[in-house]
């Protein structure tokens, strides 16, 4: 069965595409091509420029500054914006306490913290992990001990991302230890320049600053910046999903990472490189693929448009888009070789490189990705997931 889009989806496709054209600056968009690192204040320019258009937050509520647009809309539109390297903007923000913040917030916070987000004149980051609950979150120690109209917040949490950069973070606390563990946690929104959070990096092998620790000690968070009812953050947190669920199936990163295929097997023809046709053979085989993903990814998304039920089928997009992005960067590395690595480590001389640009971040591509397949469920979790409920193993 093949999916075609119809006239309005393709008129919309247009409008994204032409937009992304002429507002995008070019060098913004290379840096994402090439793998640099894009600054907080480039991301932040570019997502005023969203914002002033009304495209930030495309799955926030309407009321809030959203879209309305559709699953199908949006999936069109992040396909596009990852095609032409525009920059990811902060999920932390726009696609976890955003949408939590509409749905569970109150007046108050809405008005103070969703616009500031949507201009990036407010960055958020998480807290969820501590060095003895990753995987088994509901098992996190973090305490918030209630005084009056305060949290006396005590604990630690890891593997923060961005916490660098970030203004504020939201936190899984536990208020209640005398519960069960899902039914003893609130969810807080804290300050990062309140007296007693200390923040220390994280560095990976290659000498870069990927993650954070997040130390908290007394800290004094007001109780109006708790998000929902005491004791039932485990409700806020599950709610980020939403239907972020049916969006898993990296297609629009996986376009882009086929791009920078199609673009290393030339470039590497046009430098006089001898390369066996079987390396073309994989890159149309990979292609297949990724047609077959897409094309899966919207009939699903089309079927929830339509009011239709969507059981386990995401757990598959998840699955096979993780494992495609890591295969293609496995055969990006393999195209660039050796000229990968000079320029993947902390000090590396990034004026005078060593082969062509697309050679300079693959490893750090490659590296990065290899989380894809942890990240937001395990490829085992999606294997179980489907045996059960989709098969009925």
């Amino acid at each position: 069965m093949q999916y075609q889009l119809i006239a309005e989806q393709e008129k919309f496709r247009s409008e994204v595409e032409a937009f992304l054209q002429t507002e995008l600056p070019g060098e913004v968009a290379d840096k994402v091509r090439f793998g640099a690192s894009v600054s907080k204040d480039e991301l932040g320019a570019w997502t005023k420029t969203l914002n002033a258009k009304g495209w930030a937050a495309p799955n926030w509520p309407q009321e809030y500054g959203g879209t309305n647009w559709n699953l199908v809309q949006r999936h069109i539109f992040d396909v596009a914006c990852r095609q032409a390297h525009a920059p990811q903007l902060s999920g932390f923000g726009f696609n976890m306490v955003g949408p939590a913040i509409a749905k569970f917030g109150s007046s108050a916070q809405k008005e103070e913290f969703l616009p500031k987000i949507r201009n990036a004149d407010l960055w958020f980051c998480q807290g969820y992990s501590e060095p003895q609950a990753g995987s088994d979150l509901a098992s996190l120690r973090m305490s918030a001990q209630r005084e009056g109209d305060e949290y006396v917040v005590n604990g630690q949490k890891t593997w923060t991302s961005a916490a660098e950069h970030a203004d504020w973070i939201f936190c899984l606390v536990r208020t209640n230890p005398q519960v069960q563990q899902q039914k003893g946690i609130s969810f807080l929104l804290i300050d990062m320049h309140s007296p007693g959070v200390t923040v220390k990096p994280l560095y990976a092998f290659n000498g870069k600053r990927l993650w954070n620790e997040v130390f908290f000690a007394d800290v004094r968070v007001p109780v109006q910046q708790r998000l929902g009812e005491q004791d039932h953050g485990w409700t806020v947190a599950k709610s980020l999903l939403g239907d972020e669920r049916l969006l898993v199936s990296r297609v629009s990163e996986n376009k882009r990472i086929l791009s920078l295929l199609r673009s290393a097997l030339q470039a590497q023809g046009d430098r006089g490189i001898s390369l066996p046709q079987s390396l073309a053979d994989e890159i149309d085989a990979i292609e297949v693929r990724l047609q077959a993903l897409e094309m899966t990814s919207l009939r699903i998304l089309t079927q929830a448009d339509a009011g239709g039920q969507v059981g386990a089928e995401p757990s598959m997009l998840k699955l096979k888009g993780s494992q495609l992005v890591q295969d293609q960067d496995e055969l990006l590395f393999r195209l660039v070789d050796y000229l990968s690595l000079p320029l993947d480590r902390v000090g590396a001389d990034t004026t005078a490189p060593v082969g062509p640009k697309f050679c300079e971040y693959v490893a750090a591509g490659r590296y990065h990705h290899r989380g894809y397949t942890i990240a937001g469920g395990s490829s085992e979790v999606q294997y179980n997931i489907i045996a059960k409920q989709v098969l009925g193993l």
